[in-house]
């Protein structure tokens, strides 16, 4: 079987999500956005070759209300923040979910819009996310375990594969119920904002 325990860990040691004390809280072109987010999540791709973010996934975050839109060209520190959120919500959300999710942080919280900052927010993410790292290690090192137990009689070709494939249908289940969660949970938005919506509607009538 896969060495899984070493794949974990190096997963792990390379978990952390970017720092906002060390994002520069200047104005950027396109170009330093890019090479930035490529500086910051570099150690993310699968493939050497693949693209962090593009000018083109950029301009469409911006088209589709993902983020709000550049000052003359200029990108600042919370888009940054925004994009950052975006990375990692685009591998299990739809643009429409994740629309769904950031534009109330777009609307309200913005560029110095409430007291409350999107660097709190974002702060507030990876401090949670921290603390639950070790946990992440336990629950998949059980799975790795369990997947051990499997198939333990057959010769090692296909042994090594079917506890491999034990192992990556546990997390992709692990996975798909966790997404379904957290749909549900933005189909709640949807209809609260939905009925927001029509309230604030009937009001000006």
């Amino acid at each position: 079987m896969v060495n899984t325990e070493d794949i974990l860990n190096e997963i792990l040691e390379r978990a952390d999500i970017v720092k906002e004390s060390e994002i520069p809280n200047i104005n950027l072109y396109m170009d330093q956005v890019t090479t930035l987010m490529e500086k910051y999540l570099a150690d993310k791709k699968r493939f050497p070759d693949d693209k962090i973010m593009t000018k083109t996934m950029i301009n469409n975050y911006v088209k589709n209300d993902l983020m709000p839109s550049p000052d003359k060209k200029f990108y600042n520190k919370d888009h940054i923040l925004m994009l950052i959120f975006i990375y990692y919500l685009k591998n299990i959300l739809s643009i429409k979910d994740i629309k769904t999710l950031l534009t109330p942080i777009s609307d309200n919280y913005y560029n110095g819009n409430s007291q409350i900052k999107i660097e709190d927010i974002y702060n507030s993410v990876c401090d949670s996310e921290k603390e639950l790292l070790e946990d992440i290690k336990k629950d998949v090192s059980k799975k790795i375990e369990k997947s051990k137990q499997v198939f333990t009689e057959e010769k090692k070709s296909d042994k090594n594969f079917l506890q491999a494939f034990n192992l990556i249908s546990m997390l992709s289940y692990d996975i798909t119920i966790k997404k379904q969660i957290i749909e549900m949970i933005v189909d709640d938005m949807n209809e609260e904002n939905e009925k927001r919506q029509m309230h604030t509607k009937n009001k000006k009538k």
